[in-house]
């Protein structure tokens, strides 16, 4: 409020950031007393305008603008700082683009210089290359110049050293041909004539005569005798700790198995006789049948007696390989498993392989039963059948070896088609055992001991995750075991597998009634599948055989020497398959065969020779 006051009136304030300037000097003779007197600063003070300013302000407070007057007074005063601080700003813009504008200018005269050095660099570096690349092309023209002449210079040496090898070569062949042919002269007489004197000395002394001729003797025997000797211990070790290559399976201990499984090896010599049919679901006349084999068997071991040969044939799955097991266990024996199917890949060592067979069951101690599964795979009619020679030597060796009843081992066959075998094979079998398929009651004991051994078992056990739901389990038992008809009794095992990979493929573990009835209906499915298969494969076999029509129409269903359960077995039925019948027209003029005709349910016997008189397209029987 400086403008009430009368100060500064009409003169704009400074702003603070600017200096304000000293107000000038006095000047040096002013009016006033002396001039060196210094003048008070109150001495020129208007009191006037303090009094104008005082009345003007008693009359501004008795006015009743007085506010208003305030308000604008202040509001001028604002207006005044805004325009001061506007102008401020300005100037600070000013200040700012000169420096800019002198930065700007720096960089240009920055840029400049640098682009006069830079040109001035390459210029010098432009004369520095040319010196390089001149001194480099001197040196290199002065290089190759001493290359070529160090070249001309080895070459001449190269020469000169090539021709003196040449020459002391020549000189050296000549010496050394020289040197070797007196050497050879001087060697020849001088052997020559020790060798004679010690000949003619040797063959003057009688005594080193005899000496020599008597260690040569021994020492062509020590080696003959050294070679037959390995080769008989080896036989022996084979024999004895070895196992043969056909045999697939035996429970005879062998020094490679007591090396790799020593606690089952402890275990088998520890056990005890097993009863022969434990696991074993038969009929009961088959049971009864078997089990006086088993005991027959073994009371032939206690007394050291000839065992005798069995043929066990039947549909597959039927129990012939586990009951085989079963019985060489219950009697005290090992059991060997060979199949025939492995004998004819063997070829040419077929012969000797089977003769090793036999050997090695005649060093058991124990006996020893052999199982041959699959047997009428090698063991056919060699008259009729198309079989290698190979296999033709087998099979005699094989005959040759089981010609005589044994004491150290027992021979069981296992055959789905008997009647395929040589009668050779048929003679040496002195008991045909046929396995069926299980009737009713053995379906239903076969349906519960699988059924315990793959559900309840592990089931209740608790080890596993498998549970089992809540139904009659004798009941449903019974119910699979009708369904069941005309299965085997690995067929029936197979289903009890199936139902524990049920049980373990549901996402609760649980093993319901209806799982198991889906499990039946797809076995059984499977089962009518494979028989249709069957009997497709029977009807071609019989549109393509030539058996005489007398022995009536064939059940495709059949399987060996099975018949149907309610015909009575006939003697051609039963001899058919197994005899050799001739149907050549172009063999000899009649050849004599025998036709044996056995007991039909124990009524007759009878024996028929029979002669077939054959010519040029046309036959004949006599009787």
């Amino acid at each position: 409020m400086s403008w009430l006051f009368g100060l500064n009136k009409g003169q704009p304030e400074a702003p603070p950031e600017f200096p304000v300037p000293p107000p000038p000097p006095p000047p040096a003779g002013g009016s006033g007393g002396g001039g060196d007197k210094p003048k008070d600063k109150w001495s020129n003070f208007d009191p006037t305008g303090l009094e104008r300013a005082a009345q003007a302000a008693k009359e501004l407070d008795k006015s009743r603008h007085a506010k208003e007057a305030l308000d604008l007074a202040r509001m001028q005063e604002q207006s005044v700082q805004m325009e001061h601080q506007t102008k401020i700003k300005e100037y600070e813009a000013a200040v700012e683009q000169l420096k800019g504008d002198q930065l700007r200018i720096q960089g240009e005269e920055r840029r400049k210089t640098v682009g006069e050095e830079t040109k001035q660099h390459q210029s010098v570096r432009g004369e520095q290359r040319k010196d390089y690349m001149l001194r480099q092309g001197h040196a290199r023209l002065y290089a190759e110049a001493r290359t070529s002449e160090a070249k001309t210079c080895c070459t001449r040496a190269c020469m000169l050293r090539h021709t003196l090898c040449i020459t002391l070569q020549t000189i050296m062949i000549d010496t050394i041909g020289y040197l070797t042919v007196s050497v050879y002269l001087c060697v020849f007489r001088t052997a020559g004539a020790v060798f004679g004197e010690g000949f003619r000395a040797f063959v003057s002394d009688w005594d080193k005569v005899t000496a020599t001729v008597a260690g040569l003797t021994l020492l062509a025997v020590g080696v003959y005798s050294a070679r037959n000797a390995t080769a008989v211990a080896g036989r022996y070790i084979e024999a004895r700790l070895g196992k043969p290559s056909l045999v697939r399976e035996t429970s005879r201990i062998t020094v490679a198995e007591a090396i790799k499984h020593p606690i089952k090896m402890s275990k088998r010599l520890t056990s005890k006789p097993q009863d022969a049919l434990e696991g074993v679901v038969l009929s009961p006349n088959l049971e009864e049948r078997v089990r006086d084999i088993a005991i027959a068997t073994r009371n032939t071991r206690q007394n050291k007696g000839l065992y005798r040969n069995i043929l066990m044939y039947g549909p597959p799955g039927t129990g012939k390989t586990l009951f085989a097991k079963k019985l060489a266990v219950h009697s005290g024996m090992d059991y060997a498993i060979m199949t025939g199917g492995d004998v004819a890949p063997m070829g040419r060592e077929g012969v000797t392989a089977m003769h090793k067979v036999f050997d090695w069951a005649n060093t058991s101690r124990r006996g020893l039963l052999l199982f041959v599964d699959e047997a009428d795979a090698f063991l056919r009619k060699r008259s009729t059948e198309k079989i290698s020679e190979e296999l033709r030597a087998t099979l005699n060796a094989f005959l040759y070896r089981t010609g005589e009843q044994s004491n150290k081992f027992m021979m069981v066959l296992a055959s789905n088609q008997p009647e395929q075998f040589d009668w050779a094979i048929n003679d040496r079998i002195d008991e045909i055992v046929n396995f069926a398929l299980p009737g009713p009651d053995e379906r239903e004991r076969l349906v519960r001991l699988y059924f315990d051994r793959y559900v309840l078992e592990p089931a209740t056990g608790g080890r596993q995750r498998m549970k089992l739901a809540q139904f009659d389990y004798g009941k449903k038992c019974s119910d699979i075991a009708k369904r069941a008809e005309g299965m085997s009794g690995r067929e029936i095992s197979k289903l009890g597998v199936a139902w524990q990979a049920a049980a373990y493929s549901s996402e609760d573990g649980v093993l319901t009634e209806a799982m198991i009835d889906a499990r039946v209906d797809e076995a059984m499915r499977q089962h009518l599948q494979k028989m249709d298969w069957l009997h497709g494969h029977t009807k071609e076999a019989g549109a393509k055989s030539t058996i005489s029509p007398s022995a009536g129409p064939a059940d495709s269903s059949k399987i060996g020497f099975t018949l149907p359960l309610g015909e009575p077995p006939q003697a051609q039925d039963v001899l058919t398959p197994a005899l050799e019948i001739d149907n050549k027209p172009e063999a000899h003029g009649g050849r004599l065969l025998f036709l044996l005709t056995v007991c039909s349910l124990g009524l007759c016997t009878s024996v028929c020779l029979t002669e077939r008189v054959g010519g040029q397209g046309e036959e004949g029987w006599r009787h």
